[in-house]
């Protein structure tokens, strides 16, 4: 069996799970980046039902936008379902620029909480499909598996990998999890999704042809130093973060959180930019700034 045979008989099996429990067809999580156009190729194929779910970081570059709304406007005329799910925090709406303000701090290698609040809810109560893959990272190979089930307490979370015999411990031990996942690609090397892609004549976020290996927000904390890449292709972008440091300065000194603790003390939003970037200091530990600046999380 090759291995969109491999991923086709998961998207099947998932499938049916996703009806038989949750009484909804599998919702496909839609990035706009190459393993995600995978994704959506594979469920057509498939011939299962489906819907698409694209969570709106606020920080996306806009040819991933744009490439969204060009995908999404495709499948609509084909009649599937397409949401865009919006970020929202302690129950009202956000973006990457309202929730640096209401952090205090901005997201780090360490405190990634932009993923956490922007993306990692969408699909909530469903069983969603993703693309991730091994290939990607050493830590997703030891945590990541074909099927998994989502908890709260994340020693409870059910990491299967083995294709014998995951479909029925799967679908006997994950009831009534608040969601399911599938991720039916992981075992693709990235060769394997731009051959795929390729070979279908798949058109990808433009993203790929200016230089992009993956596609994320703009300015995203693990991109290392791929990120002055990004503020030189993106100034616009730089300048938002300026300002909603200054903007985040503001409250920080209204709460009492002072910056003159700080190796690097802030004065402006310039200035927790370049440190933020590594131009001035490596970045501290979210603990040490803490301890430092007496944070207090709100």
């Amino acid at each position: 069996m090759n291995l969109e045979e491999k991923a086709i008989e998961r998207l099947k099996e998932a499938s049916k799970m996703s009806v038989d429990m949750y009484g909804k067809p599998l919702m496909i999580t839609y990035s706009g980046g190459k393993d995600s156009d995978v994704l959506l190729l594979l469920a057509d194929r498939s011939g299962i039902p489906y819907e698409v779910i694209h969570s709106h970081t606020t920080a996306d570059a806009p040819q991933t936008v744009y490439h969204v709304r060009e995908k999404f406007k495709y499948l609509e005329a084909k009649g599937i379902k397409c949401t865009v799910d919006y970020p929202y925090y302690k129950g009202k709406r956000t973006s990457m620029w309202g929730l640096i303000v209401q952090k205090k701090f901005p997201p780090t290698m360490i405190v990634r909480y932009c993923c956490e609040v922007l993306k990692e809810h969408s699909g909530d109560g469903r069983f969603i499909v993703t693309g991730v893959r091994w290939a990607e990272s050493r830590r997703r190979k030891n945590t990541r598996g074909i099927y998994e089930g989502s908890h709260n307490d994340r020693d409870k979370r059910i990491i299967l990998t083995n294709d014998n015999d995951d479909k029925r411990r799967l679908t006997e031990s994950c009831f009534k999890r608040k969601k399911m996942i599938c991720n039916p690609i992981i075992d693709w090397e990235t060769s394997d999704v731009y051959d795929y892609l390729e070979e279908s004549r798949i058109k990808l976020n433009p993203l790929y042809c200016m230089g992009f290996d993956r596609v994320g927000c703009v300015g995203c904390p693990m991109a290392g130093k791929r990120i002055f890449r990004d503020f030189a292709m993106f100034p616009k972008y730089r300048n938002l973060y300026v300002k909603t440091f200054d903007r985040m300065l503001i409250v920080r000194r209204e709460a009492g959180l002072t910056e003159n603790k700080l190796s690097v003390p802030w004065e402006n939003g310039e200035d927790v930019f370049r440190w933020w970037v590594g131009l001035d200091h490596a970045q501290l530990s979210f603990e040490d700034i803490e301890k430092l600046a007496d944070q207090k999380e709100e």
